[in-house]
């Protein structure tokens, strides 16, 4: 047996192709959004409808126009603050000014309860007072 003579290297000129550049696509998680789901001025305008439950003029025989007007006036300035101001879509601005009208025209103030404090957590009630300076 005879060995065989290794392989002879074949030279390739090389050739230069331009790319195109890659732009990167952005994904949409809920890590990637800045804050929290509800503007802050939503929070609070809840918050202030909500505690006008506490007034001892609203009586049961009103609630058939407190009720709805409560809803109204936190579902319509939600729905246009989600829409305009954290610039969410149509379905998700929907969705958020009806939980809070729907909130609102519950009869009674949640913002002390634990549900409501939960809420106020949760919309991020705290970036509207600030941050506490550390030490």
């Amino acid at each position: 047996m005879t060995p065989e003579p290794p392989p002879k290297i074949v030279e390739v000129p090389a050739q230069v192709t331009l790319a195109e550049p890659v732009r990167p696509v952005r994904i949409a998680t809920l890590a990637a959004d800045s804050g929290p789901p509800i503007h802050p001025l939503a929070a609070l305008l809840l918050i202030i409808v909500d505690n006008l439950w506490n007034l001892t003029e609203w009586v049961v025989i009103d609630w058939i126009i407190t009720i709805p007007l409560s809803f109204i006036t936190v579902f319509v300035p939600v729905f246009l603050i989600q829409k305009l101001l954290k610039r969410n879509r149509v379905g998700q601005a929907l969705g958020y000014a009806l939980l809070l009208g729907v909130i609102a025209a519950v009869p009674t103030s949640l913002t002390g309860t634990p549900v409501g404090l939960a809420l106020l957590v949760w919309a991020g009630v705290g970036r509207l007072i600030g941050k506490p300076l550390a030490r």
